[in-house]
C-alpha cells in the first residue's frame, strides 16, 4: 500500500513594488520551492504570496492566512516551504516570532536554501543568517535614503509631487518635477490674488478653487479648507524646499518655480498677520452689493431680502438697527442698483488714459536700466553681509555650550539662508522689467478707465473686486436722498487730479524744473 505523501505549503514574498509589476520575484520563489517539494516527495496543496511587504513587518496579510491554515490542519503537521531565509523575515526580532508562530501552528519550516533543526549548531546558523538578512535589509535601507538624499541635494524633489506638478522623466535629468496643467495655472492664480489681495482670506482662495472644473474635490463639490492652507505654505512651488529630517537646508530646485520665493514670502507674512474678517457665505448673484451698502443714519451694513408678495417675491434692502430713524424702512434692490450703476457711470478720469500704460512701462524700463548699477552692487552687499553674518553664528555655534543658545543660532542662520535666497532671486531679476507688466498696466488702466463695464459685463467675482478696486470704504445710501458722497480709492483720486489736456506721466526727476549745477 503506497503511504500518502505528507501536505505542504509554499510561502513567497516581495517588497519591491517594480517585482510585484514585473512578477519575476515571486513566480521564481515558487518554482524552487515546488522543485524542492518534489524532490522531497512533498504534496504542494496552497500557495501564500505577499506582494510589496517590508520583511521587516511581522502583521502580514499572507502569513495569518497561512497560520490560520496550519492551525486548521494542525494534526497533519504541514511542512512550510521558504525559499530563502529572508523571504520569510528581513529581521532578527521578527524571523524569531513567526518561527516559534508557525511551530505553535503545528507547521513544519524547510528551505531549499537552509536546514532548519532544533540542535545548537542548527540554531547558530539560523540565527547569524537571520542576522545577516537584517544587516542586509538596514543597509539597503541606508544606501536608498543616501541616493535619495543626494539627489535631493542636487535639487531634484524625490518625494510625492504636489497638486500643480507630477513626475515626469527628462532628457538628462531622470524623473523631476514639472508643470501639471491646467492645475499649475489654476494654483498659479490662486497664490498670486492672495498675495495680491485679490483674496482676501483663506476662505475665498478655498471658493476659487471650487469655482474651477478642472481643480479635484470631494463628493460634495468642495475643497478642503486643510488643502488650500497646504497650498499656501507649500515652499515647493516657489522653486525652493527644505528638508530637516535628512539636514537638507534649504535648496533651490530644478523644476520650474509656479511663483517666485519673494512672492511666497508675501504669502507668508499675510498668513502670519492680522486677522481680517471671513468672506461673506450670504453674497449671491441676487445681491452683489451685499454687505458694502451701509444706512447712512446708523452706518450699518442693510439688510438685502426678498419679500413675498401677492403674486410674486420682491427684492429688498432695509435697514435693522432699531435705534436708527430708517429702522424697517425698506428701499427696492432696483433702486439701489441704478443708483450705483449711475455712480459708477460718473467714476471717471479727467483726461483720456490711451497711451498711458505704454508711457509708464517705458519710463519704468529707463528707470531700471539707470538704476541698474546702482541696485546690483547694493544687493551684493546685502549678499556678502548675509553670509557674514552666516559665518559669524555658525562659529558661535562651535564654540557654544548651551542647547538653547545654539537652537536660537540655528533658527537665525536659517532665516538668513532665506533672506539670501531673496536677496539672490532679486539678483537674477536685476535691471529687468516683467514681461507681464505691460499687460497688467494696460488692463488697470482700461479698468480705471470705465469701472462700470467692468461691473456689467463681469460675474459676481468680477463685481466684488469692483467694489474693492473703486471704494476705499463702504457706501452710506440714504433711502430719499440716494448715495452720499463715495470715497474713492486711491488709483481713482490720483486719475481725477488730471485736469487739463495737458497732464501726463511725471518724469522722473520730479515737478521742479532741473537747476544748473552749483544752485
Amino acid at each position: 500500500m503506497t503511504q500518502p505523501m505528507q501536505k505542504a505549503v509554499i510561502y513567497c514574498r516581495v517588497s519591491s513594488p517594480d517585482q510585484v509589476k514585473n512578477g519575476h520575484g515571486l513566480s521564481s520563489q515558487e518554482t524552487r520551492c515546488r522543485e524542492f517539494a518534489k524532490y522531497r516527495k512533498l504534496e504542494v496543496v496552497e500557495v501564500f504570496q505577499e506582494e510589496g511587504i517590508s520583511g521587516g513587518l511581522i502583521d502580514r496579510p499572507a502569513i495569518k492566512r497561512m497560520l490560520e491554515f496550519l492551525r486548521k490542519h494542525k494534526r497533519e503537521q504541514i511542512v512550510v516551504i521558504i525559499d530563502d531565509i529572508s523571504r520569510l523575515a528581513r529581521g532578527l526580532k521578527a524571523h524569531l516570532e513567526l518561527r516559534m508562530a508557525i511551530q505553535q501552528a503545528g507547521g513544519v519550516l524547510q528551505s531549499p536554501s537552509i536546514e532548519f533543526g532544533d540542535d545548537s549548531d542548527s540554531q547558530l546558523v539560523e540565527n547569524l543568517l537571520a542576522s545577516v538578512s537584517q544587516h542586509q535589509r538596514q543597509k539597503n535601507a541606508e544606501q536608498v535614503k543616501n541616493r535619495m538624499r543626494a539627489r535631493l541635494m542636487s535639487g531634484y524633489w524625490i518625494l510625492c509631487p504636489p497638486r500643480g506638478y507630477k513626475m515626469e522623466k527628462m532628457d538628462g535629468h531622470g524623473k523631476m518635477l514639472v508643470r501639471d496643467e491646467p492645475l499649475a495655472s489654476i494654483i498659479q492664480e490662486a497664490l498670486e490674488g492672495f498675495a495680491s489681495d485679490r483674496f482676501t482670506t483663506p476662505v475665498e482662495v478655498k471658493a476659487f478653487f471650487e469655482s474651477q472644473p478642472a481643480f479635484p474635490k470631494d463628493r460634495k463639490g468642495e475643497v478642503h479648507l486643510q488643502r488650500v492652507m497646504d497650498i499656501l505654505n507649500r515652499q515647493l512651488y516657489s522653486g525652493y524646499y527644505e528638508y530637516p529630517e535628512w539636514g537638507i537646508g534649504i535648496t533651490k530646485g530644478k523644476h520650474e518655480p509656479i511663483i517666485s520665493f519673494e512672492l511666497f514670502r508675501q504669502i507668508q507674512d499675510k498668513l502670519k498677520g492680522r486677522a481680517k474678517v471671513p468672506a461673506r457665505a450670504d453674497i449671491s448673484e441676487d445681491f452683489p452689493l451685499r454687505g458694502f451698502i451701509v444706512c447712512d443714519g446708523c452706518g450699518i451694513p442693510m439688510k438685502s431680502c426678498w419679500t413675498k408678495g401677492r403674486s410674486a417675491k420682491y427684492p429688498y434692502y432695509l435697514c435693522q438697527t432699531k435705534d436708527c430713524e430708517h429702522y424697517g424702512k425698506s428701499v427696492k434692490r432696483d433702486y439701489i442698483e441704478t443708483d450705483f450703476e449711475n455712480l459708477l457711470r460718473k467714476i471717471t478720469p479727467s483726461v483720456p488714459l490711451e497711451g498711458m500704460a505704454d508711457k509708464m512701462v517705458k519710463i519704468l524700463k529707463e528707470t531700471k536700466a539707470s538704476q541698474h548699477g546702482e541696485n546690483l552692487s547694493d544687493l551684493k552687499n546685502q549678499f556678502q553681509l548675509i553670509d557674514r553674518k552666516i559665518e559669524q553664528f555658525l562659529d558661535r555655534i562651535v564654540v557654544a555650550d548651551s542647547q538653547i543658545l545654539i537652537t536660537s543660532y540655528e533658527r537665525q542662520i536659517k532665516q538668513l539662508e532665506r533672506d539670501r535666497v531673496l536677496i539672490q532671486e532679486k539678483l537674477d531679476k536685476c535691471g529687468r522689467v516683467d514681461s507681464t507688466l505691460e499687460e497688467t498696466a494696460r488692463t488697470a488702466f482700461e479698468f480705471l478707465a470705465n469701472p462700470y463695464e467692468r461691473w456689467v459685463s463681469g460675474d459676481l467675482k468680477t463685481k466684488r473686486l469692483v467694489l474693492k478696486a473703486t471704494f476705499s470704504r463702504p457706501l452710506a445710501y440714504h433711502r430719499r436722498h440716494g448715495y452720499r458722497t463715495a470715497a474713492l480709492s486711491l488709483p481713482f483720486l490720483l486719475c481725477r487730479e488730471f485736469s487739463d489736456t495737458k497732464s501726463e506721466v511725471v518724469p522722473r526727476r520730479g515737478l521742479e524744473p532741473p537747476r544748473p549745477c552749483g544752485h
